[in-house]
């Protein structure tokens, strides 16, 4: 019996999506709901499983093909676990699916490709389970014939390991280059900030503060918070409770532009950027006014951990009212970020470094961060934001504040 399976409906607004990269090849079985292959729209990467524990008999989207909600992508051949002889793994494999050369088991999309290359079979190394000759094997085995054929003198494994380019085509003598197309998410971030920098009139205004009552705060109870919460203290929780405080004195900073009105949010929607594998996402803290440090600390290590297995939905990354952005982490200085439209500000972190300050009329070292607030003029003063970035500073600098609500 075979399956079909089919693009799934896709998030609210997206037309399309590109076909990533398959999880499972033509000849290969599968699991029920395992992943099938990863689609990529503007804004997330949506996993299609397999509905039945079949074979992939048939790949109907290649890799890079642009696909709509409906159409087909593969066709499945059924297995019937429960009578078919396993080998602990309750996988079989259909015999027309898996053809044999000689003593050598070979799918179907292999097989094809040795004949249509006029290849011996022979000289190409299975990877697959036991040995299996795979469509991957042949095309690996083709490029580098290429290779030997063009006497290339430099060691293409290890070039591409250096400069990141593949494939071998590509490497010219020493000047190598490589020319891929962006990620559909990667794309749409560039459209947006893009869309930021010409639609709203964003200046930046920039602080300091002085971090040693938050990191002894934090060096003394982190041990306890840990063992409490089964989770670590970091530094974005306390900014994150920052901002809110601030954003409560002055509510444009947490305001929109909706054509000709100003809409004011009676909500705390902090989006906090992440660098994923793919390209910047800002998943959002929906209600963090509510939040303990606890639970703002566990609901971003769980973002960082599906930003990086490219899980997060559309929901987690939708909406926002104020965004947060950490350059420190990579060791930046000083920045200038840019609002994530519609929202009207967003705070940049940088570096934690120590510097020289007076205080009491004594030069002493202190562990000091540059802030950084780009917003809108068009809806904040200039008096606001300014005064916005102050409150960030005198709740950081006396974390007592919030608590007390001061």
């Amino acid at each position: 019996m075979t399956v079909e399976v089919s693009v799934p409906d896709l998030p609210e607004s997206v037309t399309d999506a590109t076909v990533v990269a398959w999880r499972k090849r033509e000849g290969e079985t599968v699991k029920r709901d395992e992943a099938l292959v990863d689609l990529e729209t503007d804004k997330v990467v949506l996993e299609v499983p397999s509905p039945v524990d079949g074979v992939v008999e048939k790949i109907h989207q290649a890799e890079g093909e642009v696909v709509n909600a409906g159409q087909l992508l593969a066709v499945l051949k059924e297995l019937d676990v429960d009578s078919a002889k396993n080998d602990g793994t309750n996988k079989a494999v259909p015999l027309e699916s898996s053809p044999a050369i000689g003593d050598r088991v070979i799918t179907a999309s292999a097989k094809k490709m040795i004949i249509e290359n006029q290849l011996n079979s022979d000289d190409i190394l299975g990877s697959g389970k036991s040995a299996r000759v795979l469509k991957e094997d042949v095309l690996a085995f083709i490029e580098n014939k290429k290779v030997d054929k063009n006497n290339a003198s430099i060691d293409v494994e290890e070039k591409q390991k250096e400069t990141h380019l593949l494939p071998p085509d590509d490497v010219l003598g020493d000047r190598v280059e490589k020319r891929v197309p962006m990620t559909r998410l990667r794309a749409r971030v560039a459209e947006r900030l893009l869309e930021a920098q010409q639609n709203a009139a964003i200046l930046t205004t920039f602080n300091e503060v002085n971090m040693q009552p938050i990191m002894d705060l934090r060096n003394k109870y982190k041990d306890l918070f840990l063992k409490k919460h089964g989770v670590k203290l970091g530094f974005m929780s306390f900014f994150v409770k920052a901002s809110i405080e601030a954003l409560k004195r002055f509510p444009a900073v947490n305001a929109s532009i909706d054509g000709n009105d100003i809409v004011y949010h009676g909500f705390f929607d902090i989006g906090v950027a992440i660098a994923a594998p793919r390209g910047l996402v800002v998943p959002v803290l929906r209600n963090a006014d509510q939040m303990s440090l606890a639970d703002i600390e566990r609901n971003i290590s769980e973002y960082v951990d599906k930003a990086k297995n490219n899980q997060l939905g559309i929901d987690d990354i939708t909406g926002g009212t104020f965004s947060l952005t950490n350059g420190g982490v990579f060791g930046s200085m000083m920045s200038t970020p840019i609002i994530n439209p519609p929202q009207s500000g967003i705070l940049g972190m940088h570096k934690i470094q120590p510097r020289a300050v007076v205080e009491d009329g004594e030069i002493v070292a202190r562990p000091m961060m540059y802030l950084a607030l780009s917003y809108d003029h068009r809806i904040i003063d200039g008096a606001e934001a300014v005064q916005f970035l102050v409150a960030i500073k005198d709740v950081l600098e006396e974390p007592a504040r919030m608590v007390m609500g001061v």
